[in-house]
């Protein structure tokens, strides 16, 4: 049996992409399920295989497909059994279907090179219902596994296992995929989810224009749907609520790929993606106040192109409110994304990273053309410096020139915002990624001085970011994950703005944590056998989380600037504090930044107890900052 590529997400919240182990010998799955007794015992002896074999570079994964199941209650399962292997979600079932699970604690032995299960049956005949052997009498998988190292045929490849039965209800409906309606379903589907970008003119490169193109392209929408590439949504679906989340719900993916494995059916009925359609417009939310002009740059036809920063003087004569803004781009297919920032000042050399900026002046990502603030907020832009930008381009397959513009609308003067959005990052510098590393981690975060409100957050690595997520930890030591990011992808980046604002408690810390991924496994991998260190360069490596939000007791007539600078002054604390602990002890103090802090820390630590409160360096950032500003 062949098995395809598929993508699901674990119960710790990271994503496996079955091929991603390609290199592997082998790559073992065994079905699991919750309150499932034959799975429960069978679970020392899988253990025990993936330990003996721990050497030889085999991956072994549990896989639940049961309907009943979710990844709360799967957690707390393995988590109660000590289940120290990862489990993958299949919360949609599709995986197991095309698998042809039937119960629990059944074992699939694929060769990644032939992409073929080479053996499907239990660990062993020492667990079957209601009883134990005290000994195997056959090993069946680690016989298996030493035949695939041996490079020999598998005498036994198909053996009966017990186990819990899974109920896939899709199966007993096979005959009700064919009637699945083009007309009725899967078009208005695709019209919703995908033709934004899949038109004629538009960022998918192909375009689905009438059925034909899609029933051409079926197994590529299955393919693209099975291992999450598409659409270009990221974050974990279980993990919080977003405004313009392009994502497919559960039923439109089940429906969508029953339509593609039962043949793609046309049915009855006019064809309602064959029309003529009107381009969309160029500002969406009218004509701008102000348009600023993006430098032009040649997209090569093909290639990587690395990040471009262009610099544009403000050319503002007068402070104003900003409400919203809109990019418009001139390559719909070659533009992946935009971010914008505020600069003080226009850089020497022309160029300057989001590391240099100030608040956001708008972006684009797919689906996210315009920005605009909430109700009675707005960002305050000054007269002079300049508006940084990071452009994300891509190509396609023929060389375009991009012209791309940014739209800016303001508020009136006589009807003034009554809120003040600010913005922030957090980032750690000092993130050091050794080499051939498949999975490092690291970590930093902000703590907020007094209340506020989080609206966005926008995470941002380079190709060897894997994985990430936000946090909040309440002063209480409770701690809340409110965006996971299961699978990082460089291409596909985009703010994520919360359908309920998050409310931040005064001691609150925002943790941004980060995974990468610097082995040869990683096919974005620029170099795999280089430690890797922070750099604006993609060949480099950033942490760096853009976030937005508002301080509760501020107004546009009562601003509170001062609770601004306490923020950026605690910033290199939670660069520096690995532990989290909310204290800084000199072995932490690593990096260019932690060997600046050493050099004052006797200084800075007031109460002299070896280690560094967040309000000491709070003091001393800020008394620093202030005899900067002096010329002192």
């Amino acid at each position: 049996m062949r098995v395809d590529d598929f993508q699901l997400i674990d119960d710790s919240g990271i994503a496996h992409r079955l091929y991603y182990y390609k290199s592997a010998p082998a790559i073992v799955l065994m079905t699991q399920g919750n309150g499932c007794p034959i799975v429960r015992n069978a679970m020392p002896g899988y253990r025990a295989v993936r330990d003996a074999y721990a050497d030889k570079g085999i991956r072994f994964f549990l896989l639940n497909s049961n309907l009943q199941d979710n990844s709360a209650s799967i957690a707390a399962e393995s988590a109660d059994y000590g289940f120290d292997i990862p489990i993958l979600v299949d919360e949609h079932q599709l995986i197991g279907e095309s698998l042809k699970v039937t119960r629990t604690a059944e074992i699939f032995v694929i060769d990644p090179g032939s992409k073929k299960v080479v053996y499907h049956g239990p660990v062993d005949d020492r667990v079957t219902y209601q009883t134990q052997r005290a000994q195997a009498k056959y090993s069946y998988l680690t016989d298996a596994l030493d035949s695939v190292l041996a490079g020999e045929d598998i005498a036994v490849t198909n053996v009966d296992a017990p186990g819990c039965i899974v109920n896939f209800p899709e199966r007993e409906r096979r005959a009700d995929h064919l009637k699945i309606s083009y007309h009725d379903t899967i078009a208005p589907l695709l019209e919703k989810r995908c033709v934004g970008c899949h038109q004629v003119g538009g960022i998918g490169p192909w375009a689905m224009s009438n059925y034909q193109m899609v029933k051409g392209f079926a197994p590529m929408i299955r393919e693209v749907i099975r291992t999450d590439r598409m659409p270009p949504w990221n974050s974990d679906p279980g993990i919080g609520h977003f405004l313009k989340d392009k994502s497919l719900l559960p039923d439109e993916i089940k429906t969508l790929v029953h339509w593609v494995e039962a043949g793609a059916p046309r049915g009855e009925g006019p064809d309602p993606l064959d029309i003529a359609r009107t381009p969309p417009a160029d500002w969406p939310l009218g004509e701008p106040d102000l348009i600023i002009d993006v430098p032009a740059f040649e997209i090569p036809a093909t290639g990587i192109v690395d990040y471009q920063y262009p610099v544009v003087a403000n050319p503002l004569t007068e402070p104003k409110w900003l409400k919203a803004a809109t990019v418009n781009v001139g390559s719909k297919q070659g533009v992946h994304h935009v971010l914008t920032g505020t600069l003080k000042e226009m850089p020497a050399d022309g160029k300057a990273s989001e590391t240099r900026w100030g608040a956001s002046v708008g972006g684009y990502a797919v689906g996210a053309e315009s920005q605009e603030m909430r109700d009675k907020m707005g960002s305050y832009l000054e007269v002079g410096g300049a508006t940084g930008m990071q452009m994300h381009y891509t190509s396609f397959g023929k060389a375009e020139t991009d012209n791309s513009r940014l739209g800016l609308y303001f508020y009136d003067d006589d009807k003034m915002p009554e809120l003040i959005q600010r913005s922030s990052v957090i980032l750690d510098v000092s993130i050091k990624i050794p080499a051939n590393a498949a999975r490092h981690k690291e970590s930093a975060y902000v703590e907020f001085p007094q209340d506020a409100v989080l609206y966005y957050a926008f995470p941002h690595a380079h190709y060897r970011g894997h994985a990430s997520t936000l946090a909040v930890r309440y002063p209480d030591g409770r701690e809340e994950i409110v965006l996971s990011l299961p699978k990082y992808d460089f291409n596909w980046q985009r703010q994520y703005e919360f359908e309920e604002p998050i409310e931040i408690p005064a001691g609150s810390k925002l943790i941004a944590r980060y995974i990468y991924d610097n082995s040869d496994q990683n096919p974005y991998n620029p170099d795999h056998q280089v430690e890797v260190l922070w750099g604006e360069q993609s060949h480099e490596e950033m942490l760096f989380t853009a976030f937005g939000f508002r301080w509760k007791d501020e107004t546009v007539a009562n601003p509170k600037d001062e609770y601004q600078a306490q923020l950026r002054a605690g910033r290199g604390f939670g660069m520096l504090d690995n532990n989290i602990d909310g204290v800084l002890e000199k072995d932490e103090l690593v990096g260019r930044v932690g060997e600046r802090i050493a050099r004052g820390f006797v200084l800075m630590d007031r109460d002299q107890d070896g280690a560094l409160s967040m309000a000491e360096f709070r003091a001393a950032m800020t008394a620093l900052a202030a005899r900067s500003s002096t010329g002192g």
